[in-house]
């Protein structure tokens, strides 16, 4: 049974960080894709970044680029967001999600398992 946990959501002003934590567990992950996810109310599930365990390749959405970091520790089987230079419009759910097959990372509907979410919420 896989299990993602996410952390690290709060409440921080514009221009501070955060960083989030996506603890995995229930099989070896070195051949999956980790992706971070953002759902605002009222809005689609959409991309911010994911990283391929295997190659160490690295994706972003341009909205994040150059503001945010994703990596790992396998020996924790753990993936993080570093989140700089936070603004409002970053404030949504972020969700943590893994899958096996390395390609379309972007679409959120090819991955297989999702965490229960962390709200990240950018005061003006």
């Amino acid at each position: 049974q896989v299990q993602l946990v996410e952390s690290g959501g709060g409440l921080v002003q514009a221009g501070g960080s955060l960083r989030l934590s996506c603890a995995a567990s229930g099989r070896t992950f070195n051949n999956y894709v980790m992706g971070w996810f953002q759902q605002a109310p009222g809005k689609e599930r959409e991309f911010v970044a994911a990283i391929s365990l295997r190659a160490g390749s690295t994706y972003y959405a341009d909205s994040v680029k150059g503001r945010f970091t994703i990596s790992t520790d396998n020996v924790k089987n753990t993936v993080y967001l570093q989140m700089n230079s936070l603004k409002p419009e970053d404030t949504a759910v972020y969700y943590c999600a893994a899958k096996r097959v390395s390609s379309s990372v972007r679409n959120a509907s090819t991955y297989n398992y999702w965490g229960q979410g962390t709200q990240v919420t950018v005061s003006s």
